[in-house]
C-alpha cells in the first residue's frame, strides 16, 4: 500500500475520512463498520477519556426525544394497518377484488416516500415540531376522506392525505431529526424509534379489527384518525425541539466530507444501489404484512387469529430490531443489512411450505425476526457514509425507494392472488425479489471489507 496515513485525534473516536488507496483500485473509502481495529481505537478512546465527554451530544434528554418519537410513530403507523385488516369487508363493502383496495395501502406507502423528500427539506427550514404536527391532522383528514365513499375517496385518503401530507411527515424527517440527538449509539436509538411500526403491529391489529367487526370499517378508520390528531399534535409540540449543535471536530456527528466514496463507489453510484438494494427487500416484506389476515382466512384459519398472527410477526421484530441495533453500532450498517437480508429470505420461504397455523405462528415470528433490522441499518448507512448536511435529503430519497418497494409489494401480492387465485406465486416472488437485494449488497461488503483491510494492512 503506498503512502500513509495521517494521524487522527484519538478524542473523535474515530477516523475522518481520507483519500487512501483501496482494494480493486478504488479510493477514499470510509468504513462503515467497526473492525477489530477500530474497536481497539474506540477502547483506547474510552480509557483516554473523561466521564463526561463534552465531545458527544448524547444526554438523557436524547433518550427522551427518542422515546417520544417512538410513541408517536407507533400511533400514526396504526392508520395504514386498518385497510391490511379489514381489507376482505372493505373489498365486500365496495364490490370489488382485494386487489383494488390493497392499491389504497400502496398509495399510502408511495406518497409517503414521494412527499418524505419535500418534507425532508421543510423540516430543515422550519423544524420537525411543525411538519410532525402537520402530518398528525393530515392523517386524520385522510382518514376521514378514505372512508367516505367509494374507491376513489379511498385512494385520494391514503395517497395524498395518509401518505404525501401525512405519513411523508413522520418517518424520514423523525429519523433524520432523531439521529442527530447521537453520535455514539445512533444505531441503538435508530432501532428503537423505528420499532413504532411493530409496535403499531402489536397493539392495533386486534382492537382494529373487532373496531371493525362492531362498527365496520368505515367508523373504525375515522376514529383511528381522530386518534392519531389527539395524540400527535401535544406530545410534537412540547418534546421536539430543536437537535443539539456537535462540536465543529466531531467526525461522528458530521460524518465524512462531502465527495467521500461509498465502499469504493462514488456517492451518487452507491446512492442508487442502496435505494435498489431496499426497493428489493421492502418488496419482500411487504407482502406478509399486508395479506397475511387474508391468506389466513383462505386457509380457514379465522380473521382474529390472522390479526393476531400478525401481531405476532410485529412482535417479534420490535424484540429482534433492539438486537439489529445493537449490532449495528458494533460491525456497521452495511454488514447489518446483508444478514438481515439473508434471514428475510429464509423465513420468506417459510411461508410457501406452511399451510397449518401452528407452523404459520412460527414463520410469522421468524420473518419478524428476519427482516426487523434492514430499514434502521439502512438509515444508519446513510448517516454514516454520507455528511450529515445531505442526510436531510438522501435519506429521504433511499427511504423513498423502500416505500416504492413496500406499495408495489403489497400491490402485486393481492394482482398475482386475484389472478391465480393462491399467494404461493406472490410469495415465490418475493423470495426471488429478496434475492436480488443479496445480489447488490454483497458485493457492497465484498468491496468495503477489502478497503477495511487495505487500511489496516497500511497502519501495521
Amino acid at each position: 500500500m503506498m503512502g500513509s496515513i495521517p494521524s487522527w485525534p484519538l478524542s473523535f473516536g474515530m477516523p475522518p475520512t481520507e483519500t487512501l488507496p483501496c482494494g480493486g483500485g478504488d479510493t477514499a473509502w470510509r468504513p462503515d463498520g467497526l473492525s477489530s481495529h477500530w474497536e481497539r481505537v474506540r477502547n483506547r478512546n474510552r480509557m483516554s477519556a473523561s466521564v463526561h465527554d463534552t465531545s458527544s451530544v448524547e444526554t438523557r434528554a436524547s433518550w427522551v426525544v427518542a422515546i417520544v418519537a417512538l410513541i408517536i410513530l407507533a400511533v400514526a403507523y396504526g392508520a395504514p394497518l386498518i385497510t391490511a385488516i379489514a381489507l376482505k369487508p372493505i373489498a365486500a363493502d365496495l364490490g370489488t377484488q382485494r386487489s383494488e383496495p390493497a392499491l389504497a395501502s400502496s398509495l399510502a406507502y408511495l406518497g409517503a416516500g414521494s412527499g418524505g423528500i419535500l418534507m425532508g427539506y421543510l423540516t430543515e427550514r422550519i423544524g420537525i415540531r411543525w411538519i410532525v404536527m402537520f402530518g398528525a391532522v393530515m392523517i386524520a383528514c385522510g382518514t376521514a376522506l378514505s372512508a367516505s365513499g367509494g374507491l376513489t375517496e379511498l385512494y385520494i385518503g391514503h395517497a395524498i392525505f395518509m401518505g404525501a401530507l401525512g405519513a411523508a411527515c413522520m418517518f424520514s424527517p423523525i429519523m433524520t431529526y432523531v439521529s442527530r440527538w447521537f453520535d455514539r449509539r445512533r444505531g441503538t436509538a435508530i432501532a428503537l424509534i423505528s420499532s413504532g411500526q411493530y409496535i403499531a403491529g402489536v397493539i392495533w391489529p386486534t382492537s382494529i379489527q373487532l373496531a371493525v367487526e362492531y362498527w365496520g370499517w368505515r367508523q373504525a378508520m375515522t376514529w383511528f384518525g381522530i386518534l392519531v390528531a389527539v395524540v400527535v399534535v401535544p406530545l410534537a409540540g412540547i418534546f421536539l425541539r430543536p437537535p443539539p449543535q456537535a462540536p465543529a471536530t466531531s467526525f461522528a456527528h458530521h460524518g465524512p466530507p462531502k465527495g467521500t466514496r461509498v465502499a469504493g463507489f462514488s456517492p451518487n453510484v452507491a446512492l442508487g444501489l442502496l435505494s435498489f438494494a431496499i426497493f428489493c427487500c421492502c418488496m419482500t416484506m411487504s407482502m406478509p404484512m399486508q395479506h397475511l389476515v387474508s391468506f389466513c382466512g383462505d386457509l380457514g384459519i379465522g380473521a382474529t387469529h390472522g390479526a393476531v398472527m400478525l401481531s405476532v410477526l410485529m412482535g417479534s421484530a420490535f424484540l429482534a430490531r433492539q438486537f439489529w441495533g445493537w449490532l449495528s453500532d458494533k460491525v456497521g450498517g452495511l454488514r447489518t443489512i446483508l444478514f438481515g437480508s439473508i434471514a428475510q429470505a429464509i423465513a420468506m420461504s417459510g411461508f410457501l411450505v406452511t399451510q397449518n397455523e401452528i407452523g404459520l405462528f412460527t414463520v410469522s415470528a421468524a420473518f419478524g425476526l428476519g427482516y426487523a433490522g434492514l430499514i434502521p441499518a439502512y438509515i444508519l448507512t446513510a448517516r454514516a457514509v454520507y455528511p450529515v448536511t445531505e442526510a436531510s435529503w438522501r435519506v429521504p430519497i433511499i427511504m423513498f425507494a423502500g416505500l416504492l418497494g413496500m406499495a408495489g409489494g403489497g400491490w402485486t401480492a393481492g394482482i398475482l392472488y386475484d389472478h391465480f387465485g393462491s399467494y404461493s406465486h406472490a410469495f415465490a416472488g418475493g423470495v426471488g425479489f429478496n434475492l436480488l437485494n443479496l445480489v447488490v449488497i454483497l458485493p457492497m461488503v465484498i468491496r468495503e471489507a477489502t478497503g477495511r483491510r487495505a487500511i489496516i494492512e497500511g497502519r501495521a
